[in-house]
């Protein structure tokens, strides 16, 4: 019996250089797992629009579908419209929807990975002030989440680690940056807590210009794809039993 065809659900932006970046993230899943089919649909502004691919795979005759938001926080659109995207599918599809990526420690290490590819050494971690910057939210969980994130990834090892704000929520990236030079740290390194380039990790770049560090958005990162192999299989598992298998 095949597997459940892998959906990554994107936003979609008109910068173009978020599309380009879903895509690299899907091509390094599919080498992860060549056994499954993996398609990207995009909510908005980019195509194929995920009713589009939905309505594809069941012409095709797919029967069981793994949802998964390329999504770190559980806010409005893992919520709300994802949610009603699938409910709208074709009644022949199983579809079942993963859960966003983050927190997990996979997510952790790709962020320092980051860092380190920006040139911060390990060596002077406990020196070095982070700022986790997030796109922002008006969910409170959401905050809530990026605020938890930041004191766990905290204890690792760094001298401290402020979250902050793209969006909605403060502090902003240049806040954060000002208060960790207040505490003293020698050093103090941005971390976009994103995926894809756009207008709000622009909007964090721009803010982290009194940092000394600006470490590059997530995106293909080995760790995040396998993070969604993790999801995908955790939702699966279902889909498997129910049929049987």
């Amino acid at each position: 019996m095949s597997a459940p065809v892998l959906l990554v659900i994107a936003h979609g932006s008109r910068d173009p250089r978020h599309a380009a970046t879903v895509h690299a993230l899907v091509r390094r899943v599919r080498a992860l797992r060549p056994d499954v089919r993996v398609e990207t649909g995009f909510l908005d502004f980019n195509v194929p629009s995920v009713p589009g691919v939905l309505e594809s795979l069941a012409t095709e005759g797919v029967r069981d579908v793994v949802a998964l938001p390329l999504l770190l926080t559980r806010a409005f659109h893992a919520k709300a419209d994802i949610p009603a995207v699938l409910a709208d599918a074709p009644a022949r599809l199983r579809v079942r929807q993963a859960e966003v990526l983050g927190p997990s420690p996979l997510l952790l290490t790709a962020l320092e990975r980051r860092l380190y590819e920006a040139g911060l050494s390990p060596a002077g971690k406990s020196s070095t002030g982070v700022v986790l910057a997030s796109a922002g939210s008006t969910d409170p969980e959401a905050i809530a989440v990026i605020a938890a994130i930041a004191r766990e990834w905290r204890h690792t090892g760094w001298r401290a680690v402020r979250p902050a704000f793209a969006s909605a929520s403060l502090p902003r990236t240049e806040q954060a940056v000002r208060e960790l030079r207040e505490l003293g740290c020698a050093r103090v390194a941005v971390a976009p807590y994103v995926l894809a380039p756009g207008r709000l990790p622009d909007r964090i770049a721009r803010g982290a210009a009194g940092a000394d560090v600006l470490a590059d958005v997530l995106g293909p990162a080995p760790e995040v794809a396998r993070l969604l192999v993790e999801r995908y299989e955790a939702a699966r598992t279902p889909v498997r039993m129910a049929l049987g298998a």
